[in-house]
This record gives structure tokens, C-alpha cells and sequence, in this order.
């Protein structure tokens, strides 16, 4: 065969086609990358470092976030499951039609609950103490619908609670006083009766007929119910209350709901809603979440840098190995793949761990808190300062997808800039002098 024909035959032939992207061979080295060496033993610690610091900074993301939801959730409820969405005050006082507003409201499509209660401040005492309370004058069938207190009642009845004059108290309140059913508590009220000499305060002492616990200790220490014909004649109202409170079926409706009552009012009214009366609470709720968000991403963001700075050790590890590849035929392609696979296989792995870590955590936080207070001797969640008597939790599936695709971007984009400077090592370079 002549020279040309040679020639021509080897132009004909076509050039060898280059491996798929994430080969196999592509994934043995990344795996095989991130097993210890004896040269490369304190790459694999820094490899390990990684890992778990990326596997507690997702963990303590879930607990955290959850925990702040928990709280956002537990707080909404109780608020709102002893105060109501939509509070109708009289904008010309007395407010002694509260019958015929009652009547207009629980008939607005919605709303699922219309209470009328007469509320003003009183001293309580007992013979052991004394304290400040929120007296409330309410219905005995409207007092076993409160979401707050139906359920709730830990000791006593509510049974008869119109005529039998007698007022119900919260569990906190009681231990304070050191009061059980059947006991007498004092009120105090500086509005009495008026005599010659001015207004005399008005003294009197009522049965407890029962105990609740709403849940959250600030609630659960101030409010004194009794029946609303008693607390009209304690505070000397004829027939008065002073707020309407009505419960409705979906809060994030209240706007419309709002709209529908002010249309059937007979008068003008004063309207106020749960997100005006608690806005500065709950908005502090939510920066806070927001911040805590922040902060502990940093706690993934370091470990995102010990990735960094372990796969720019691993690739010059392994530059003599990397040029062999390339002299081999591996293209800067595949080159690359293998680092970006080997670091992204860190975090993958660690945000996975760190998902399982924080979901069982959240799960049983309230657990492992009563284990930490039994075992050593404290307490970590004090309702006197949190305002509710547990630890809530509730796990949110869209924070979790934030967190372990926040902590996914950014181990893969850590892992970006090391792979490629090894898939720009020279091989002529890195073998000069072997």
C-alpha cells in the first residue's frame, strides 16, 4: 500500500469519541477521592470536618426553624383562643344593645362564634397572697364555647356557672394564691358604689367553682371569669358589657368578614382585629425567625468554606495523578467533574444526615428538654419568661426545602472553583520533573 493510500485510509478513520459525561470512571475516582490515603489522610479529615459541620448546621436550621414556628403557632392560638379575631366596641357608649349586635354577627356567613363580655381590672386576694387580674364578665353557655377555656378546665365545673355565683381562675393564678375549688378568693374594684364621700371601693369574695389552663402562663395567671349578671353588678353596669369579641372560621379572611359586619351593625361601632391588637408581637416573632434564619446559615456557609479549602488541598494532592489522567485522554471536562462530584458527594451527604438529625430533634425537642431539665437539675424553657408552659414544634415542609436547598447551592457552588483549577493543571507542567 502506498504512502498516499495510507494516508488517505487513516483520514477516513473516525477519531475516538470521548467518554459521556459522569462516566463511571468519573465516579470510582470521585469515591475513590474521598477515601483516606496515608498521603492524603488529613485531606479525609478535613473531609470529614465538612461533613459534619454541613450535617448540624442543617440539623440546627430544621430544630430552630421549627421551633419559631412552633412558637408563631402556639402563641396565635392561644391569643386568639382566648381573645378572639374581631373585637366590636360601642363607638357612643353605653353599649347596652349588645343582644341585638350578637344577634347580627352570629349571622354573618363566617363568623362562627359571638361573645359579649364585660372586662375591667380588679385586685385579687387569698389569705396566703394578692395580685393584679383581668376580670371578665361573660355568659355561662358563651364561657364553655371559648376556645381557651372549653376543654381546658383542669379542676372544678363550669356547671350552673350563671347562678351560682362563683368566678373561675387560672391554674397559674391559683398556685399564686394558693387556691383550690371551693375556696374564696376577694376582688377588689376602685369603681363601688358612690357614696357622699366619693367612690368607695368595692370589696367581695367569691367561691372558685373551677380552674383552667389555657397553656400559656400569662393568661393562665390573670384572667378571673365570672358570671356576666355578676360582674354588671361588681362593676356597677346596668346591662352593659363592653366588647363584642367574635370568633371566626378562617383568620386570613377577616378583612371580608370585617366588611360583612360593619354592613349590619345598627349603629356606628368600634372595630379592632387580632392582627391590630398583637401586629408589634408578631412582627417582632418574624424578625426574629428572620435573623435566626440568617445566622445559622452562616453556620453552613463555614462549612461550605472547609469544602473549599479541603478540595483545593485534595486537587493539589493529587496534581501528578490528575496529569496522568489528562495524558491518558480524560479531557478538562471530565476532570472537573470528578472534584465537582467528589465535593458535591460531601454535601449531599451531609445535608441528607443533617435532614434525618433535625427532623427527629424537632420531633421530640419537648422530650429532650424534660430529659436536660431532670438530668441536670434546671430549666431550659421557664414559662414565667417564654410565656407558654412547653416547648412547641412544628415542622415545616417548605423551611425544610429551604434549608437543604439553600445548604445544596451552596456546597455545589464551593465545590465550583476547585474543580476547575484542576481541570486547568498542564500535564506537562505537573510532570516536569518526575
Amino acid at each position: 500500500m502506498s504512502v498516499t493510500a495510507a494516508l488517505d485510509q487513516m483520514a477516513v478513520q473516525p477519531e475516538p469519541r470521548r467518554t459521556r459525561p459522569f462516566a463511571a470512571f468519573e465516579w470510582m475516582l470521585a469515591w475513590r477521592y474521598l477515601r483516606a490515603r496515608r498521603s492524603g489522610g488529613f485531606v479525609s479529615v478535613i473531609a470529614a470536618l465538612s461533613f459534619l459541620g454541613i450535617a448540624l448546621g442543617v440539623a440546627t436550621l430544621i430544630v430552630v426553624m421549627s421551633v419559631m414556628n412552633g412558637f408563631h403557632k402556639e402563641l396565635l392560638d392561644k391569643i386568639v383562643g382566648i381573645n378572639g379575631h374581631l373585637f366590636v366596641q360601642a363607638a357612643d357608649p353605653p353599649f347596652s344593645d349588645y343582644r341585638d349586635v350578637v344577634r347580627r354577627m352570629s349571622a354573618v356567613p363566617g363568623v362562627t362564634l359571638a361573645i359579649p363580655m364585660l372586662e375591667g381590672a380588679a385586685g385579687v386576694s387569698s389569705p396566703y397572697n394578692q395580685a393584679g387580674a383581668l376580670l371578665r364578665g361573660v355568659r355561662e353557655a358563651d364561657l364553655k364555647r371559648l376556645p381557651g377555656i372549653a376543654g381546658n378546665v383542669r379542676a372544678g365545673t363550669l356547671e350552673g356557672f350563671d347562678s351560682g355565683a362563683g368566678v373561675a381562675i387560672g391554674q397559674r393564678m391559683a398556685e399564686n394564691l394558693s387556691l383550690r375549688v371551693g375556696d374564696t378568693i376577694t376582688l377588689l374594684s376602685a369603681k363601688g358604689a358612690n357614696t357622699p364621700f366619693g367612690v368607695a371601693p368595692r370589696v367581695k369574695a367569691y367561691p372558685v367553682v373551677a380552674i383552667f389552663q389555657i397553656g400559656m402562663s400569662e393568661f393562665d395567671g390573670v384572667f378571673v371569669y365570672m358570671a356576666l349578671a355578676d360582674a354588671q353588678s361588681f362593676f356597677n353596669k346596668d346591662d352593659e358589657v363592653s366588647v363584642v369579641e367574635a370568633f371566626v372560621s378562617d383568620p386570613d379572611q377577616i378583612d371580608t368578614i370585617r366588611a360583612k359586619i360593619e354592613d349590619v351593625m345598627p349603629r356606628p361601632m368600634l372595630m379592632t382585629d387580632w392582627r391590630q391588637r398583637n401586629k408589634t408581637f408578631f412582627d417582632a416573632l418574624n424578625v426574629e425567625r428572620n435573623v435566626m434564619f440568617i445566622i445559622l446559615t452562616l453556620i453552613v456557609l463555614v462549612a461550605a468554606l472547609n469544602v473549599i479549602s479541603g478540595q483545593i488541598m485534595l486537587v493539589k494532592d493529587k496534581g501528578k495523578a490528575i496529569a496522568i489522567l489528562r495524558t491518558m485522554g480524560a479531557t478538562r471536562g471530565a476532570v472537573m467533574r470528578i472534584f465537582l462530584m467528589n465535593g458535591a458527594s460531601i454535601g449531599i451527604a451531609g445535608t441528607l444526615v443533617g435532614f434525618l438529625l433535625g427532623v427527629v430533634v424537632a420531633r421530640n425537642v419537648e422530650t429532650i428538654r424534660l430529659v436536660l431539665n431532670r438530668l441536670l437539675h434546671a430549666n431550659f424553657f421557664p414559662a414565667e419568661l417564654y410565656f407558654l408552659s412547653r416547648l412547641p414544634s412544628v415542622i415545616d415542609p417548605g423551611d425544610v426545602a429551604l434549608v437543604i436547598v439553600t445548604t445544596l447551592v451552596l456546597t455545589v457552588v464551593a465545590t465550583i472553583y476547585p474543580s476547575w483549577r484542576a481541570a486547568r493543571i498542564d500535564p506537562v507542567e505537573a510532570l516536569r520533573y518526575e
